[in-house]
């Protein structure tokens, strides 16, 4: 029997994470969405790419307007996307109370139909999300992690291969922290062909690619003037989704819920872990120079502050 996975919300991020992990053949996909109409549409149109992408996974679309869950029981994975986007001129701290109503509701659904899922969370701001996804849940720390680093990580990636013209296969970059501006990429972590970052480029240079990763989501958002990114956000949950279906292992930056490591207790924040078939199996503490540790701590507040607000 294949795996299972949900996703919350129809969007484009959500539509295209559902497509992505069919065309894997990774688990069969239910799409479900407040809107009634078009997850059952996009999932039809997705079925009927399947003779010519040669997929057996299914894909089915729910509408939940009247609180009917019951057609995502016994997932093994939940990618919520479901929320309100954002636009230009909006902060992802804007999207902060109302995303929480959405984030609330759903998650109090999904306990109660697959209550031993792992809960990838994608809504923003994605670190409060998360923290507020594991306390309505109150499922163990390891089977709630937010989609963050992965994302942040890649896009810091393709500006490397950008600047030095090279493969995107020689290049493993690294970023920390909260999902906003004060993320933390890390020239020093960050690699082409195993040869640290800043023995390739100019600190100027490697300056300008850490400011661009931060603005990474904003950048799209004003180019895009209506909507926000979702290729690559998609592509992120669902190596984040094999990782786990398959039990891969995998080191990657997710947000995670911490208590001591990096010395923040009690927050969501980005890290790397080991992601396998439990979820969460690890949180890597690599060294950090005082400098980087100071960076980490102050995204970590601002995170704080979001969860100060809500209260939780």
């Amino acid at each position: 029997m294949r795996k299972k996975v949900t996703v919350v919300g129809s969007g484009f991020v959500g539509s295209t994470t559902a497509q992505r992990i069919a065309d894997m053949e990774l688990a069969d996909v239910v799409i479900a969405d407040i809107l009634d109409g078009p997850p059952a549409g996009k999932a039809l149109d997705m079925m009927e790419t399947a003779p010519i992408t040669r997929t057996d996974s299914s894909i089915t679309g729910i509408s939940t307007a009247a609180g009917d869950y019951s057609a995502t029981a016994n997932s093994d994975v939940v990618v919520i996307t479901a929320g309100f986007p954002r636009k230009p001129g909006m902060s992802r701290d804007d999207l902060l109370k109302a995303n929480y109503e959405v984030v609330k509701a759903v998650v109090e659904q999904i306990v109660k139909h697959s209550p031993n899922c792992i809960i990838i969370v994608v809504t923003n701001p994605l670190d409060a999300m998360a923290q507020v996804a594991l306390k309505i849940s109150g499922f163990p720390k390891h089977r709630v992690l937010g989609m963050a680093g992965v994302l942040d990580s890649a896009r810091m990636s393709a500006f490397v291969a950008m600047e030095l013209q090279v493969s995107i296969e020689n290049v493993h970059s690294f970023v920390l922290g909260g999902h906003g501006d004060d993320m933390v990429p890390l020239p020093r972590y960050s690699t082409v062909a195993g040869i640290p970052l800043p023995d390739l480029l100019p600190k100027d240079r490697i300056d300008a690619i850490v400011e661009r990763t931060r603005k990474g989501g904003i950048e799209i958002v004003n180019l895009l003037k209506t909507g926000s990114a979702y290729y690559a956000p998609s592509a992120a949950a669902v190596e984040m989704t094999e990782a786990i279906l398959k039990d891969k292992k995998k080191i990657l930056p997710c947000a995670v819920y911490l208590e001591g490591e990096y010395g923040i207790k009690g927050l969501f924040v980005g890290v790397p872990v080991k992601l396998g078939a439990k979820g969460v199996e690890e949180i890597i503490q690599i060294k950090l120079t005082p400098e980087e540790n100071a960076a980490l701590q102050k995204s970590s507040g601002s995170v704080k502050e979001l969860i100060n607000v809500l209260g939780i």
